[in-house]
């Protein structure tokens, strides 16, 4: 798996930006997690300094794995929905180089990073057929596996949904954001999910991210697919782990997935 049994996980988000240090091997968190808000507006160079502010805060040198929610092709950012749009065209990896100081960073999908975590570690491990994870948080994140290998870059939170991307109205951040009652918002959940099981015949869905904190007040108005939902086992902490797995692989990571350099 890895040489290196222990990683910094950096998780960068639309409202916050969380790291730890992760032994690999457990996926286990080994130090304390530490959060910074994400500055507004989030561009570039603010958010990489508070990274660096973390790994300070940490006292980490060494290799580093970092989710990031948006895509990125050969380690630039096509496409950061969440995030300030100056973000498209940056190489992130040359950037997290420059200013944490360490040349052994990886970079991949945040929804990606929780995905492969929970695959490892938690409600989708030893799982077969199709699993798709869905972070619910200020947008939607997707990471979609087949027998365990995962299909890279998904962004079926941009699904359309009455006219709109369906994060406008399912993710979490549309809950708060609209003052919806748990009812409502679940009304909206299960007509995506309802969406997504005609489309990709999903045989297991992950609800994972900070909206899935309190998933007992909308889990039983969920009604379309049933028994086919579970929650992330390790809540909001997947992203991190999975990010600092990948920061911690010893091989070249290349193509679509970013890159370990």
């Amino acid at each position: 798996m890895a040489e290196t049994q222990q990683a910094l996980g950096l998780d960068i988000g639309g409202t916050g930006i969380k790291a730890a240090v992760v032994d690999v091997g457990r996926g286990e968190l080994v130090s304390e997690r530490v959060r910074i808000k994400t500055p507004q507006p989030s561009v570039p160079e603010e958010v990489l300094k508070i990274c660096a502010r973390l790994q300070k805060k940490l006292k980490w040198q060494g290799p580093v794995g970092c989710g990031f929610p948006g895509l990125i092709k050969d380690n630039v950012v096509t496409d950061a929905p969440n995030l300030d749009q100056s973000w498209v065209g940056h190489d992130i990896v040359q950037g997290l180089r420059s200013h944490l100081q360490q040349e052994r960073i990886a970079v991949l999908n945040d929804a990606d990073a929780a995905g492969v975590a929970e695959m490892t570690f938690g409600a989708g491990k030893g799982r077969k057929g199709t699993v798709v994870l869905i972070t619910l948080g200020t947008g939607i994140g997707t990471a979609v596996f087949y027998d365990g290998v995962l299909l890279p870059f998904t962004e079926l939170g941009h699904l359309e949904m009455y006219g709109k991307d369906a994060e406008l109205s399912a993710s979490e951040g549309a809950r708060i954001r609209d003052g919806l009652s748990w009812k409502k918002w679940a009304a909206h959940l299960d007509h995506y999910l309802s969406r997504l099981q005609y489309l990709l015949g999903v045989d297991l869905f992950i609800l994972g991210g900070g909206g899935s904190k309190k998933a007992h007040k909308f889990l039983p108005h969920l009604k379309t697919v049933g028994s086919k939902v579970m929650t992330a086992e390790m809540g909001n902490l997947a992203g991190i782990v999975g990010a600092a797995m990948r920061g911690a692989e010893s091989a070249v990571v290349r193509g679509a997935t970013g890159g370990l350099l």
